[in-house]
Protein backbone atom coordinates (compact mmCIF):
# COMPACT_ATOMS: atom_id res chain seq x y z
CA UNK A 1 0.00 0.00 0.00
CA UNK A 2 1.29 3.85 -0.83
CA UNK A 3 0.31 6.56 1.30
CA UNK A 4 -1.81 9.53 -0.60
CA UNK A 5 -0.54 12.78 0.56
CA UNK A 6 -2.95 15.82 -1.28
CA UNK A 7 -1.05 18.57 -1.83
CA UNK A 8 -3.54 21.57 -1.13
CA UNK A 9 -1.41 24.35 -2.51
CA UNK A 10 -4.24 24.96 -5.59
CA UNK A 11 -6.80 25.32 -3.29
CA UNK A 12 -4.99 28.14 -1.47
CA UNK A 13 -4.52 29.60 -4.85
CA UNK A 14 -7.56 29.67 -5.75
CA UNK A 15 -8.69 31.53 -2.92
CA UNK A 16 -5.88 34.06 -2.81
CA UNK A 17 -7.41 34.85 -6.30
CA UNK A 18 -10.13 36.86 -4.46
CA UNK A 19 -8.58 37.92 -1.00
CA UNK A 20 -11.38 36.58 0.94
CA UNK A 21 -11.45 32.44 2.57
CA UNK A 22 -13.61 31.08 -0.19
CA UNK A 23 -12.51 28.38 -0.49
CA UNK A 24 -11.96 27.68 2.64
CA UNK A 25 -8.67 26.21 3.03
CA UNK A 26 -8.92 24.30 6.37
CA UNK A 27 -12.42 23.01 5.35
CA UNK A 28 -11.33 21.08 2.32
CA UNK A 29 -8.42 19.93 4.08
CA UNK A 30 -11.10 18.52 6.16
CA UNK A 31 -13.14 16.84 3.44
CA UNK A 32 -9.49 15.32 2.47
CA UNK A 33 -9.58 13.73 5.67
CA UNK A 34 -12.66 12.58 5.90
CA UNK A 35 -12.60 10.80 2.61
CA UNK A 36 -9.76 8.32 3.89
CA UNK A 37 -6.52 10.20 2.87
CA UNK A 38 -3.58 10.04 5.57
CA UNK A 39 -1.59 12.88 4.75
CA UNK A 40 -1.83 16.71 3.58
CA UNK A 41 1.14 18.42 1.58
CA UNK A 42 1.86 21.96 1.13
CA UNK A 43 4.94 23.68 -0.48
CA UNK A 44 5.41 27.42 0.73
CA UNK A 45 6.56 29.41 -1.96
CA UNK A 46 8.72 32.65 -0.53
CA UNK A 47 5.55 34.96 -2.03
CA UNK A 48 2.57 33.57 -0.20
CA UNK A 49 1.27 33.05 -4.07
CA UNK A 50 -0.54 30.16 -2.61
CA UNK A 51 0.06 28.57 0.56
CA UNK A 52 1.17 30.99 3.42
CA UNK A 53 3.06 30.68 6.10
CA UNK A 54 0.02 31.31 8.67
CA UNK A 55 -1.45 28.04 6.22
CA UNK A 56 1.36 25.93 7.27
CA UNK A 57 0.56 26.94 10.95
CA UNK A 58 -3.32 26.27 10.86
CA UNK A 59 -2.80 23.30 9.37
CA UNK A 60 -0.18 21.92 11.84
CA UNK A 61 -2.47 22.77 14.28
CA UNK A 62 -5.65 21.14 12.35
CA UNK A 63 -4.16 17.49 12.33
CA UNK A 64 -2.75 17.75 16.20
CA UNK A 65 -6.56 16.25 16.22
CA UNK A 66 -5.73 13.63 13.35
CA UNK A 67 -2.36 11.91 14.70
CA UNK A 68 -2.52 8.99 12.11
CA UNK A 69 -2.54 11.65 9.36
CA UNK A 70 0.99 12.86 8.22
CA UNK A 71 1.98 16.45 7.31
CA UNK A 72 4.42 17.15 4.29
CA UNK A 73 5.99 20.81 4.07
CA UNK A 74 8.14 21.08 1.10
CA UNK A 75 10.55 23.84 0.09
CA UNK A 76 13.90 25.44 -0.21
CA UNK A 77 15.84 24.94 3.02
CA UNK A 78 16.19 28.90 3.15
CA UNK A 79 16.44 30.23 7.01
CA UNK A 80 13.15 31.14 7.04
CA UNK A 81 11.96 27.95 5.64
CA UNK A 82 14.34 26.34 8.50
CA UNK A 83 12.30 28.54 11.04
CA UNK A 84 9.04 27.03 9.42
CA UNK A 85 9.51 23.79 10.07
CA UNK A 86 11.44 23.96 13.70
CA UNK A 87 8.39 25.27 14.73
CA UNK A 88 5.56 23.06 13.42
CA UNK A 89 7.82 19.83 13.32
CA UNK A 90 6.12 18.17 10.77
CA UNK A 91 6.20 14.24 10.39
CA UNK A 92 8.04 15.05 6.74
CA UNK A 93 10.09 17.78 5.34
CA UNK A 94 10.50 17.28 1.68
CA UNK A 95 13.95 19.24 0.43
CA UNK A 96 13.41 20.86 -3.37
CA UNK A 97 16.13 23.01 -4.87
CA UNK A 98 13.92 25.76 -6.24
CA UNK A 99 14.98 29.03 -6.77
CA UNK A 100 13.11 31.85 -5.14
CA UNK A 101 10.64 32.97 -8.07
CA UNK A 102 10.36 29.26 -9.45
CA UNK A 103 7.24 28.72 -11.06
CA UNK A 104 7.25 24.84 -9.69
CA UNK A 105 9.78 22.45 -9.16
CA UNK A 106 11.32 21.23 -12.23
CA UNK A 107 14.49 19.24 -11.45
CA UNK A 108 15.81 17.50 -8.41
CA UNK A 109 18.95 18.20 -6.13
CA UNK A 110 22.53 17.42 -7.50
CA UNK A 111 23.37 16.56 -4.31
CA UNK A 112 27.14 16.40 -4.99
CA UNK A 113 27.10 19.83 -5.63
CA UNK A 114 24.60 21.30 -2.34
CA UNK A 115 26.37 18.44 -0.20
CA UNK A 116 27.55 21.61 2.09
CA UNK A 117 24.16 22.66 2.37
CA UNK A 118 22.24 19.03 2.67
CA UNK A 119 24.91 17.41 5.72
CA UNK A 120 24.09 21.46 7.05
CA UNK A 121 20.42 20.95 7.37
CA UNK A 122 19.58 16.96 7.30
CA UNK A 123 21.04 16.23 11.12
CA UNK A 124 19.20 19.55 12.31
CA UNK A 125 16.31 18.12 10.14
CA UNK A 126 16.52 14.59 12.30
CA UNK A 127 17.30 16.42 15.77
CA UNK A 128 13.94 17.82 15.72
CA UNK A 129 12.61 14.67 14.76
CA UNK A 130 11.07 15.30 11.04
CA UNK A 131 11.97 12.51 8.34
CA UNK A 132 13.48 14.10 5.67
CA UNK A 133 13.33 13.68 1.56
CA UNK A 134 15.00 15.01 -0.68
CA UNK A 135 13.62 15.67 -4.31
CA UNK A 136 15.38 13.42 -6.82
CA UNK A 137 15.69 13.02 -10.91
CA UNK A 138 15.50 9.14 -11.55
CA UNK A 139 18.82 8.30 -11.74
CA UNK A 140 20.08 4.79 -10.03
CA UNK A 141 23.62 6.45 -9.68
CA UNK A 142 22.38 9.47 -7.34
CA UNK A 143 21.24 7.11 -4.92
CA UNK A 144 24.58 6.31 -3.21
CA UNK A 145 24.86 10.48 -3.24
CA UNK A 146 21.60 10.74 -1.15
CA UNK A 147 22.74 8.04 1.15
CA UNK A 148 26.27 9.87 2.14
CA UNK A 149 24.47 12.86 3.06
CA UNK A 150 22.56 10.84 5.59
CA UNK A 151 18.35 11.84 4.05
CA UNK A 152 15.76 9.37 4.88
CA UNK A 153 13.91 9.22 1.85
CA UNK A 154 13.90 10.65 -2.18
CA UNK A 155 10.95 12.06 -3.80
CA UNK A 156 11.52 11.36 -7.28
CA UNK A 157 10.78 13.68 -9.83
CA UNK A 158 7.99 12.67 -12.21
CA UNK A 159 7.10 14.82 -14.55
CA UNK A 160 9.56 13.09 -17.57
CA UNK A 161 7.64 10.13 -16.59
CA UNK A 162 3.92 11.56 -17.03
CA UNK A 163 5.07 13.40 -20.65
CA UNK A 164 6.32 9.97 -21.60
CA UNK A 165 2.91 8.48 -20.47
CA UNK A 166 0.88 11.16 -22.45
CA UNK A 167 2.84 10.39 -25.84
CA UNK A 168 1.15 6.53 -26.14
CA UNK A 169 4.93 5.00 -26.53
CA UNK A 170 4.77 1.73 -25.36
CA UNK A 171 8.19 1.04 -25.70
CA UNK A 172 9.47 4.25 -24.57
CA UNK A 173 6.99 4.14 -21.70
CA UNK A 174 8.43 0.76 -20.19
CA UNK A 175 12.32 2.08 -20.65
CA UNK A 176 11.10 5.29 -18.61
CA UNK A 177 9.24 3.12 -15.73
CA UNK A 178 12.17 0.58 -15.89
CA UNK A 179 14.64 3.99 -14.79
CA UNK A 180 12.26 4.88 -11.96
CA UNK A 181 11.76 1.48 -10.48
CA UNK A 182 15.79 0.69 -10.91
CA UNK A 183 16.43 4.29 -9.12
CA UNK A 184 13.35 2.97 -6.38
CA UNK A 185 15.21 -0.68 -5.97
CA UNK A 186 18.86 1.44 -5.12
CA UNK A 187 17.29 3.65 -2.60
CA UNK A 188 15.01 0.79 -1.04
CA UNK A 189 18.43 -1.34 -1.18
CA UNK A 190 20.18 1.01 0.54
CA UNK A 191 17.94 1.87 3.28
CA UNK A 192 16.52 4.92 1.82
CA UNK A 193 12.52 5.57 1.92
CA UNK A 194 10.96 6.21 -2.07
CA UNK A 195 8.46 8.65 -2.65
CA UNK A 196 6.85 10.44 -5.74
CA UNK A 197 5.28 13.00 -7.05
CA UNK A 198 5.04 15.41 -9.84
CA UNK A 199 2.27 15.76 -13.12
CA UNK A 200 1.08 11.93 -11.33
CA UNK A 201 -2.65 11.82 -12.50
CA UNK A 202 -5.31 9.13 -12.47
CA UNK A 203 -4.36 7.49 -15.93
CA UNK A 204 -0.41 7.40 -15.21
CA UNK A 205 -0.37 7.04 -11.44
CA UNK A 206 -1.12 2.72 -11.13
CA UNK A 207 1.53 1.57 -13.75
CA UNK A 208 4.40 3.60 -11.69
CA UNK A 209 3.01 2.00 -7.84
CA UNK A 210 3.84 -1.70 -9.83
CA UNK A 211 6.40 -3.36 -7.87
CA UNK A 212 5.49 -1.90 -4.07
CA UNK A 213 9.20 0.35 -3.97
CA UNK A 214 7.20 3.55 -3.46
CA UNK A 215 6.13 4.64 -0.01
CA UNK A 216 4.51 7.61 -0.72
CA UNK A 217 2.80 10.12 -4.03
CA UNK A 218 1.74 13.91 -3.31
CA UNK A 219 -0.62 15.09 -6.10
CA UNK A 220 -1.98 18.43 -6.18
CA UNK A 221 -2.15 19.91 -9.53
CA UNK A 222 -3.96 17.15 -11.45
CA UNK A 223 -6.36 16.09 -8.63
CA UNK A 224 -7.82 19.67 -8.69
CA UNK A 225 -8.44 19.48 -12.09
CA UNK A 226 -9.72 16.13 -12.52
CA UNK A 227 -12.14 17.03 -9.32
CA UNK A 228 -13.72 20.07 -11.42
CA UNK A 229 -14.72 17.13 -13.52
CA UNK A 230 -15.95 14.69 -11.90
CA UNK A 231 -16.06 15.76 -8.38
CA UNK A 232 -13.42 15.47 -5.47
CA UNK A 233 -14.93 13.10 -3.55
CA UNK A 234 -15.12 10.28 -6.79
CA UNK A 235 -11.74 11.89 -7.12
CA UNK A 236 -10.22 10.94 -3.75
CA UNK A 237 -12.17 7.50 -4.04
CA UNK A 238 -10.26 6.67 -7.32
CA UNK A 239 -6.91 7.88 -5.74
CA UNK A 240 -7.30 5.77 -2.66
CA UNK A 241 -8.25 2.74 -4.36
CA UNK A 242 -5.29 3.06 -6.83
CA UNK A 243 -2.63 3.37 -3.89
CA UNK A 244 -4.38 0.87 -1.48
CA UNK A 245 -3.65 -1.82 -4.46
CA UNK A 246 -0.44 -1.04 -4.45
CA UNK A 247 1.84 -4.53 -4.77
Amino acid sequence: MTLLSVNVNKIALLRNSRGTNYPDLLAFVEKILDAGVKGITVHPRPDERHITRQDAHDIAGFLKDHPDVEFNIEGYPSDGFMRLIETIRPAQCTLVPDEPGQLTSDHGWDVRASKGLLTDVLPTLRDWGVRSSLFLDPVPALVEDVRAVGADRIELYTEHYARVFAKADSQRLQQTLEIYHQTARAAVEAGIGVNAGHDLNLQNLAALLEGGLIHEVSIGHALIVESLELGMAEVLARYLAITRNAA
